[in-house]
């Protein structure tokens, strides 16, 4: 967030904590007037300081799903491969997130399961199948401590 100033990051980080706060009780947060706070969530978004807003959901049955993070590694880092994986991964609403990483595996994966068998057929007919995978590392959360979400807007 460089290039922001106090405002801008104070902010930001009231959005963070309540993205559905009235821009009229932002604004008395930060110290503007109505109008100069929504100035400055246009610019903000325009910028792309602030890339969207987003729900973060539970399962509707009051029962939260389990998180499964994957580590999985390709056959090979080309452009090519990366390429194939990222398109292949974008076909399945199952798979929450995926991130490009540094490190012993080339994409962390989450996807949110309501059992092992469930895990089972993601695993057999979706994470398996994904161009170029060579090895797929499996980790189940135990609770979440934190959640919080940034997403591009579409």
């Amino acid at each position: 967030m460089s290039g922001l100033d106090a405002i801008d990051r104070h902010i930001i980080r009231a959005l963070r904590a309540n993205a559905r706060i009235s821009n009229t009780k932002l604004a008395e947060a930060v110290g503007l007037s109505p109008s100069a706070c929504l100035r400055r969530i246009n610019i903000l978004e325009q910028s792309g300081a602030i890339r969207g807003y987003t729900v973060l959901t539970g399962n509707t049955s009051g029962e939260e799903g389990i998180a499964v993070i994957i580590q999985i590694t390709l056959d090979r880092q080309t452009e090519d491969y990366l390429n194939r994986f990222e398109v292949a991964v974008r076909k399945h609403s199952e798979i929450r997130e995926c991130f490009l990483m540094t490190g012993g595996a080339d994409y962390f994966v989450r996807v949110e399961i309501e059992s092992a068998g469930d895990f089972e057929r993601v695993h057999k007919d979706i994470l398996s199948k994904l161009p170029g995978v060579s090895r797929i590392h499996s980790s189940f959360a135990i609770r979440n401590v934190l959640a919080s979400q940034k997403v591009r807007k579409s």
